[in-house]
């Protein structure tokens, strides 16, 4: 928008309501982050243009305005002569989509599916990814390309494990979460823990972000993304994403006397990679504590704090603050919305393309996946790259 972007921005219906709560939410983060910039006398400290936000609330709402028509699963659009599009179920987020290009040029045809980030197959409450048969080229993620999850079975049972064991040993369970999915599935993991007697009713349910508890509103509202199962449950008005104790934080103070809560608590804060937000200061008041646990549920880039505690770190820094880590750290890649290595190969066969691109992951998730394909058609493009398709 900022540059000068006129056209119309077409979209599933749960995209369209999702991105005025990340939009807002990023772009108050943005004007936030240029004011810290700004020194007492309104000298700007790294000059004028690190001063100014990437974009503001007054951008973010221009945008709306720019959403036009609403996509549906399934169901072709025209955009323009010799240009047709069909979003298709991406599964990885509430309304996320696979795009589907029909192109014709004089005599030509192709079909180019982009695949977007795919979901992980099995999930509770989104169907499972789906890929158009008989295309001529695919654009796709490899994020996780080079391993596969772990069961959603297996990792429920060690979810409940180490919320178990925090609690047997008086602490807290500290999940740095995305608040877009993430925390939508792990509510409904909590709630049927504690309806089977596997989680104790008694514990508290800390959904610390903002953001999570606006997408967790909307979910209730697109059924057409969820599964059959789950949106009769939400139209016979239950919730299949309370768990008893849940408590919603809007606010920073309410936030901030969570840290009084010493045991027997589970804190959903963001982000996810432990990069910023809420989750810092929970994790200020209980990376040090023996008896609390840290439990990481998706991926985490190279660099982030997240990353460092996986790999291991015994010391990190928070905030300018050197603290040790003596809390129980989980890894549990099983709740991760993205698809594994077994699910994108499983997509791309069923898409059936001439040609694949492979984009959005790590050089050795993308060469791993390359050796699954056996000779296929595999471009790996670089930044300026261009083909004739």
């Amino acid at each position: 928008m900022k540059r000068g972007f006129a056209g119309e921005i077409v979209s599933t219906a749960a995209t369209r309501e999702l991105t005025r709560v990340v939009l807002l939410d990023s772009a108050h983060l943005q004007e936030e982050g240029a004011r810290n910039r700004k020194l007492p006398d309104g000298r700007e400290t790294d000059g004028p243009e690190d001063a100014e936000p990437l974009y503001g609330l007054g951008d973010a709402l221009a945008a709306f305005d720019r959403f036009g028509r609403e996509a549906r699963y399934d169901e072709p659009l025209d955009l323009a002569p010799g240009v047709r599009v069909t979003f298709v179920n991406a599964a990885h987020i509430l309304g996320s989509a696979s795009i589907l290009l029909e192109l014709a040029e004089g005599e030509t045809r192709r079909r180019v599916l982009f695949s977007g980030d795919l979901g992980n197959s099995g999930r509770p409450l989104l169907e499972d990814p789906v890929a158009p048969a008989g295309v001529d080229v695919v654009v796709m993620e490899t994020t996780y390309a080079d391993r596969n999850h772990r069961s959603i079975t297996e990792s429920v049972v060690e979810f409940y494990a180490a919320i178990g064991d925090a609690f047997r040993r008086g602490g807290n369970v500290v999940i740095p979460t995305f608040g877009i999915e993430r925390a939508q599935d792990l509510l409904y993991y909590l709630r049927q823990g504690a309806e089977a007697g596997t989680l104790p009713q008694s514990m508290q349910v800390f959904l610390d972000s903002p953001m999570a508890i606006s997408a967790t509103e909307i979910f209730k509202r697109h059924p057409e993304s969820l599964r059959p199962q789950v949106a009769e449950l939400f139209s016979k008005g239950l919730d299949p994403l309370r768990p008893p104790g849940l408590v919603f934080t809007r606010d920073r103070s309410e936030s901030l006397a969570i840290n009084r809560v010493l045991s027997c608590a589970v804190i959903m804060a963001g982000s996810g990679m432990a990069t910023g937000g809420r989750v810092l200061h929970h994790l200020r008041h209980n990376l040090g504590r023996p008896q609390s646990a840290i439990v990481f549920v998706g991926y985490a880039a190279e660099g982030t704090l997240a990353r460092q505690i996986i790999d291991g770190a015994r010391e990190v820094t928070i905030d300018g603050d050197r603290m040790n880590v003596r809390a129980r750290i989980y890894t549990i890649n099983g709740f991760s919305a993205h698809a594994d290595q077994g699910e994108l190969i499983a997509w791309r066969l069923r898409a059936d393309p001439k040609r694949t691109f492979l984009v959005h992951g790590e050089e050795a998730a993308m060469n791993a996946f390359v050796a699954k394909l056996d000779g296929a058609a595999v471009e790996r493009p670089m930044l300026g790259q261009e083909w004739e398709l």
